[in-house]
């Protein structure tokens, strides 16, 4: 059983992988200030009564975490085989871009699963913190993405900055054009996204000469908020990350 840990700056997906299929999946708050220990104590109330982890994969976003779950692997599961998805490491996935070394980790591993399910070429939608668009071309390589605002982060601060707005419940409002404060930020931020990632997608299929059949995949802890909403068509792939630590754990150690 494969313990694979996505450490996102908001939240972090823990899976347990076999066999390539996920059995039991958790979403915690990415802490930074979480010691190793504490780590440990919530990874082992979480694995209670679960079958033993034979192998780790973790990928990270956020540089102090990765520290901590690095302590934990090497002091609570040292007999267990381990990969961090960093620089260096296989995963069969050429990254095209200025410096391999600026791209989030989890990204890298959303498109090596993408790949391994939809094939070359492909678009990875991750709707979290932000909002990432990122484009796998035909011959099978990571060639760079999009970044933007995500929904929460876009939303909180335009409650921050402006002084008759507040936080709002993200949900699906009545109609697009609202009736009142509450309703007409939900628009903005649920369609006003949707239309962003739809927009997004099709400049990035022209500008690649990539066709309509090319795949979109969507993952990411926010992405439901946007699905039904988006007009085009997309994989909903909600633990895509955990297949890629899956597909990278497989090829650094078989």
């Amino acid at each position: 059983m494969l313990l694979a840990v996505a450490v996102e700056n908001t939240r972090t997906l823990v899976g347990l992988v076999f066999e390539g299929t996920v059995k039991r999946h958790w979403w915690v708050g990415t802490d930074p200030r979480r010691t190793a220990d504490e780590w440990a104590v919530l990874l082992q109330g979480l694995l209670a009564g679960e079958s033993p982890v034979s192998g780790i994969a973790v990928c990270s976003a956020v540089p102090h975490v990765l520290h901590e779950l690095r302590d934990v692997v090497s002091r609570y599961y040292q007999d267990v085989p381990s990969v961090v998805v960093e620089p260096g490491v296989k995963t069969g996935l050429p990254v095209l871009v200025d410096n391999p070394r600026e791209v989030g980790t989890d990204r890298i591993a959303n498109a090596l699963a993408a790949v391994h399910k939809y094939g070359a070429p492909c678009l990875i939608v991750d709707v979290g913190t932000a909002i990432t668009i990122d484009v796998v071309n035909p011959a099978g390589a990571f060639i760079g993405g999009v970044i933007a605002p995500g929904i929460e982060t876009a939303t909180d601060a335009l409650g921050y900055a402006a002084a008759q707005l507040r936080r709002v419940e993200l949900v699906r409002p009545r109609s697009v054009v609202a009736k009142n404060t509450v309703e007409a930020l939900q628009s903005g931020a649920i369609n006003g996204f949707a239309a962003l990632v739809d927009g997004l997608v099709a400049r990035i299929r022209t500008e690649q000469s990539l066709n309509a059949e090319s795949p979109v995949v969507l993952t990411g802890a926010l992405a439901p908020l946007l699905i039904d909403q988006l007009t085009t068509p997309v994989r909903d792939e909600p633990l895509l990350t955990l297949h890629g630590l899956y597909q990278a754990y497989a090829r650094n150690h078989g």
